[in-house]
């Protein structure tokens, strides 16, 4: 093999041995971008990523603070922070504990305590049962 030239099976291996708990997958559910699973609205994009980790939630005090996005947050809308998704991905939220599941859009970069792979608004939080409880393991699937 050739230095910087990968086949692409050498490629898929290597993604899969440095990140098992990501990976990229067609689409295949129905979601309302918008806001919460009250409705089921099928996206568009052909595919997602998907990781599994922990997840916080914003403290209200940061209402009215502008994000890293340059938007004002506002604890009552389903937002979220991510360290690399861009500006704009709409992530479906899921509480592995309880099945509970919500919208987010990202505005904001974070979380910025390790082993957390989202935060999400108060709003968000309380939509999947996770406002009270400080953190709870979650799966995301963001939305190209």
């Amino acid at each position: 093999m050739n230095i910087g030239t990968l086949q692409a099976t050498e490629t898929n291996n290597i993604i899969e041995t440095a990140t098992p708990s990501v990976q990229w997958l067609p689409e295949n559910s129905n979601i309302n971008p918008a806001s919460s699973t009250s409705g089921q609205t099928m996206l568009s994009e052909e595919s997602y990523l998907v990781a599994e980790g922990k997840a916080s939630y914003y403290s209200s005090h940061f209402h009215g603070r502008k994000t890293a996005s340059g938007e004002s947050f506002d604890h009552r809308h389903f937002t979220a922070a991510h360290r690399s998704l861009p500006f704009g991905t709409s992530v479906r939220v899921i509480n592995l504990e309880n099945g509970k599941n919500v919208v987010v859009r990202i505005n904001d970069r974070g979380p910025h305590l390790k082993g957390r792979i989202i935060d999400v608004s108060p709003a968000a939080a309380k939509e999947i049962g996770l406002f009270g409880n400080g953190t709870a393991n979650v799966r995301i699937e963001a939305f190209n």
